[in-house]
């Protein structure tokens, strides 16, 4: 009679949904007497309310071996297993519960739940081994409906979500786990391949330790472990052989390390930007360029990348693709230094679309007065009309517009003021200076101070000699 009476406070305080009461006065029922089926299973109602399903399981199990004909029992003990992510324990608790009550709809759909969750199971299984690990997120989802207490179903999930790449909803999810079960191996590996691929090779290292002193025999904890500290070891060597000046050194162990593990995006996009860097230093500059745009496909966001290839298209005259690259890091980073890497590869965007007087003398940029003067004159006799008087209609027309190029050419660059503003980017056209009407022939007499008339003359087959009249 005490212990009906101590069933009924904990009856009354669960329909109010006072469940910690009620779990209290269950306990009083049970240690009044203990061989009652009923109290242990309404215990078990009630710690599955608190969501502490694995102690409810134990009520439950504890039920149905005082009262194997006990139907709610096995029914709470399905319920904890499914809760639980054991749904093939699940589905045998459903099955005695229809073979002692065929009718139960409660059990038939319960049965048909665990039937999905195993389903999921086994699709996530498929999806896993293909690396289609969306698609893994997608079926634990659907399974921690029914199984919203399984730590495998979150661990699977938060592992994808972090080969994903979403590492801030990956570390929520372990870290929930961690902070029910603090010596979780699984939690502690997930929480350490986040800090992995984010980059923070020391800090991944310290949690595969963890895990591993948890479970010794935990194969991913101690292949990510070994992997990170290769990955490590090989980055600072790197590193060092650069700071050292070794660049051909330093290019093998970038090269090494980018071997070591294909999934941690991270710490590979910046070890592809150091090889960049350093195929740049060897003025190897298309293998650096592609090299930083690997980088970039694997982080969209590394700045630095983008600023190092946009210096090897400015370095090899590609300046349309440099100027997209400072664009994309001015908009992410509005400074003075980028908006004025911006402007220069701008500027240089604009020179190269006009003619290029310089190729055309066939000079340096750097050319002193005295060298530009030696080129016009190579390069006007090379190109005077009057030495290809014998040639084609098509072959003097061409010479004539490269006898005019090298006059227009020369007018620029011997002028300290045009040559300045051509140097800067400014229109010369727009500063009054029409190139379209100027006399290349006075430019030619002008330079070479000789009278009005001048011929080229033949002294053997395909030689000629300026000569003036």
């Amino acid at each position: 009679r005490e212990a009906e009476s101590f069933k009924e406070q904990g009856n009354a305080y669960y329909a109010k949904k006072d469940y910690n009461e009620a779990y209290n006065y269950y306990t009083k029922a049970i240690d009044t007497c203990p061989n009652n089926a009923s109290y242990y299973g309404n215990r078990a109602a009630t710690l599955m309310m608190l969501g502490r399903f694995r102690e409810a399981l134990g009520d439950a199990q504890q039920s149905v071996r005082l009262d194997d004909s006990f139907v709610r029992g096995h029914l709470r003990e399905g319920k904890c297993h499914l809760s639980l992510g054991n749904a093939m324990a699940a589905s045998r608790c459903f099955q005695r519960v229809l073979e002692l009550d065929h009718k139960n709809t409660q059990a038939q759909q319960e049965l048909k739940n665990a039937n999905t969750v195993l389903e999921y199971e086994k699709i996530a299984e498929v999806d896993f081994e293909k690396r289609d690990f969306r698609k893994v997120v997608f079926c634990m989802d659907r399974a921690l409906e029914f199984a919203p207490a399984c730590h495998r179903f979150k661990i699977l999930k938060a592992e994808c979500l972090a080969l994903l790449g979403r590492y801030p909803e990956a570390q929520s999810v372990a870290s929930d786990i961690l902070r029910m079960d603090s010596t979780n191996a699984d939690a502690l590996y997930v929480r350490g391949l986040c800090l992995y691929y984010e980059d923070c090779i020391e800090k991944a290292v310290q949690f595969f330790v963890q895990a591993l002193r948890m479970a010794p025999d935990h194969e991913k904890a101690c292949l990510a472990c070994r992997n990170a500290k290769a990955l490590k070891a090989k980055k600072e060597d790197g590193n060092k052989a650069f700071k050292e000046g070794n660049y051909k050194l330093a290019y093998e162990l970038y090269t090494e390390a980018l071997g070591i593990d294909p999934n941690n995006i991270k710490t590979n996009a910046k070890l592809y930007c150091n090889r960049g860097t350093v195929n740049s230093k060897l003025r190897k500059l298309e293998e650096a360029i592609d090299d930083c745009t690997n980088a970039v496909k694997l982080d969209d966001t590394y700045i630095k990348a983008y600023l190092r290839r946009a210096q090897c298209y400015m370095d090899t005259e590609q300046y349309e693709d440099a100027v997209r690259d400072y664009e994309k890091v001015y908009q992410t980073e509005k400074t003075k230094e980028h908006k004025q890497l911006l402007k220069n590869a701008q500027v240089e965007l604009k020179k190269s679309k006009r003619k290029d007087y310089y190729k055309i003398l066939g000079v340096d940029k750097n050319a002193s007065e005295d060298e530009i003067k030696k080129a016009y004159r190579k390069r006007a006799l090379m190109h005077h009309p009057d030495r290809h008087s014998g040639a084609s209609a098509e072959v003097q027309k061409e010479e004539e517009k490269k006898f005019k190029e090298v006059g227009e050419a020369f007018t620029i660059l011997s002028d300290p003021k045009k040559k300045a503003r051509y140097d800067s980017g400014q229109d010369l056209e727009e500063d009054g200076l029409n190139m379209g009407e100027f006399d290349a022939n006075n430019i030619f007499k002008a330079f070479f101070g000789g009278p009005s008339g001048f011929s080229f003359e033949a002294s053997g087959p395909g030689n000629f000699f300026f000569q003036f009249g």
